[in-house]
């Protein structure tokens, strides 16, 4: 018997040695003293230089590693050079969904842009909503309803045309609203105006003669409908009167920018030469500002004259104005009578710079120069006076 428990003793001893050491893991370690030139650093890892048995399950998780030494920097990772276990992987929170329905995510179209500038998205007014029926095609024209470009129009209800024409009627009487609307449509777009436009009343001082002449016109009349009259004239200060002409004539708007005229012509003559003729005439604003009195002239002898008068306003400034102004005469025989030869008879230019005080009375002087053409040259030759005329103008422009 003790012959057998002398034979137990060494292994009883290893056991207990065993089980000391298994309760602490640093058990049998020896430490190295620290440095004696360079003390350890106070946030060193206390493990540094042990050799870490292999933990149970719930040890340090860093036994059995080979630490650095004390000496490494406060900034190196304490962790580098060791083994780390295998850590429990993070449980994932659509563990056990069915994801086979998920659309797959689409690739980011601005992947890699820099999006810091740009103004915040703005919501989709539309979104969510059904447009593969919307009408895509041509906008509603306010043309007839027969036209393709507008959606089809249901009929007019019959209610709508059994009442009277003016709803008003019903209220107020037919007699009292007729009499209304008839003074509504004469102050609002049937209003009757008269007016007198002083065109030029001059004086020219050639070099042969001082002469003057009057151009004065006027209308009575609404928008569309008017009563227009003219009248010129010319004469010498020495000789008089040379001749004269009045017009009387309707006029009628046939575009916004143009009438037509018809009418009757009389000229005067001192040598009682007066002539009638019937007028027909286009007066009105051309492109690029034109005032335009075309007309043609047919005399109770069966003479066929023609006149062209144009004249622009170019404005300098608000009060200061340049008009040029071109005549020209035409004559479909001779008049021999008149000193009038067939084709272009003469040709009349002038330029004229106003200022306007106001509006309706304007000063100007100017240069106007006069030519005779073909047979009606060779008839004023034929007298003894000169085709070709030049003279210095000063006159009047008003209207009122």
């Amino acid at each position: 018997m003790n012959r057998l428990a002398i034979a137990l003793a060494p292994l009883i001893l290893a056991a207990g040695a065993f089980n000391a050491q298994a309760q602490d893991p640093h058990a049998g370690h020896t430490t190295p003293p620290p440095p004696r030139t360079q003390p350890v650093a106070p946030t060193a890892d206390p493990h540094a230089g042990h050799q870490m048995p292999a933990p149970a399950a719930a040890t340090d998780p860093h036994a059995g590693h080979v630490m650095p030494s004390a000496r490494t920097p406060v900034t190196a990772d304490p962790h580098a050079g060791h083994q780390m276990p295998a850590q429990p992987a993070t449980v994932d929170p659509h563990a056990g969904h069915d994801m086979s329905t998920m659309t797959p995510a689409q690739p980011d179209p601005h992947a890699g842009h820099d999006m810091s500038n740009m103004a915040p998205a703005q919501a989709d007014p539309h979104a969510g909503h059904d447009m593969s029926t919307m009408n895509m095609g041509p906008p509603d024209v306010p043309t007839s309803a027969d036209n393709p470009g507008r959606p089809p129009e249901a009929p007019v209800p019959p209610a709508a045309l059994s009442g009277p024409v003016h709803a008003a009627d019903l209220v107020f009487g037919a007699d009292a609203m007729t009499a209304s609307r008839r003074t509504l449509l004469r102050e609002n777009g049937d209003v009757r105006i008269t007016a007198v436009i002083i065109d030029r009343l001059e004086a020219g001082f050639g070099d042969d003669d001082e002469a003057w002449l009057w151009d004065v016109q006027g209308w009575s009349g609404g928008d569309i409908n008017r009563f227009w009259w003219k009248s010129e004239g010319e004469g010498d200060f020495d000789g008089g009167l040379e001749e004269a002409e009045l017009q009387a004539l309707y006029s009628r708007a046939v575009t916004p920018f143009w009438d037509v005229q018809a009418g009757v012509r009389q000229d005067f003559r001192p040598d009682g030469e007066d002539t009638t003729h019937l007028v027909l005439g286009l007066q009105g604003l051309a492109p690029y500002w034109w005032e335009v009195d075309a007309a043609a002239f047919l005399s109770m002898e069966g003479d066929l004259t023609a006149r062209v008068e144009a004249e622009y306003d170019q404005r300098i400034t608000q009060r200061l104005i340049l008009q040029p102004r071109v005549e020209i005469d035409a004559s479909a025989s001779d008049i021999p009578e008149l000193e009038i030869g067939s084709g272009l008879s003469s040709v009349e230019a002038g330029l004229r710079l106003r200022y306007e005080f106001r509006k309706e009375f304007a000063p100007y002087v100017g240069v106007e120069w006069t030519r005779a053409l073909g047979d009606t040259a060779d008839y004023i030759e034929d007298r003894g006076g000169d085709p070709e005329d030049t003279r210095f103008v000063v006159g009047l422009k008003a209207w009122f």
